[in-house]
């Protein structure tokens, strides 16, 4: 079955760069197919205009639109890990070329911004008892990639408690 919604990506001549950038670091990734601009269009005859792929599974367009539109930070691709392994897989491999943000964030070498998450934070940002939340929500905003062992630490209050406080 064909899926409801495909998110487009607008790249500026490096859609299929980045398509097969991207394919290369998730498993069951591929390129489906490349489309080129027609004669008669805005851009060059021949060249790329898009690429549909697959990362995990899920169908996404890049397309070669010009320079008019650039990626911003209120749009990201969220990965959810099992463990610190695949935490720091996704971070090394996305953040290569691109930039280190806060809380999990990364822009990639393209600008595209992506969220590097541990499946298990999303169980303590909703553990019913909300010191262990937001103990774990203040270690998440003190790092850049996700620190699993950290976040549990907090989480469970490691270190807190008699004799912990100066």
């Amino acid at each position: 079955m064909q899926q409801k919604i495909t998110p487009y990506l607008w790249f500026d001549g490096q859609a299929e760069e980045a398509a097969a950038y991207y394919t290369s670091i998730f498993e069951d990734s591929r390129i489906v197919r490349v489309d080129r601009y027609p004669e008669g269009t805005p851009m060059p005859a021949g060249s790329v205009m898009t690429v549909e792929f697959e990362l995990a599974g899920q169908r996404y367009v890049a397309m070669n639109g010009g320079p008019e539109f650039t990626f911003s930070e209120a749009i990201s691709l969220s990965v959810g890990c099992e463990d610190q392994e695949e935490v720091d897989y996704f971070w090394s491999r996305l953040s290569e070329g691109g930039e280190e943000g806060p809380c999990g964030w990364l822009k990639d070498r393209y600008g595209l911004s992506w969220q590097i998450t541990p499946r298990v934070l999303e169980d303590m940002m909703r553990d019913p008892d909300p010191a262990k939340s937001r103990r774990a929500a203040e270690a998440m905003m003190g790092m850049k990639k996700l620190d699993v062992r950290a976040l549990r630490d907090a989480f469970e209050g490691a270190g807190e408690g008699a004799g912990a406080r100066s």
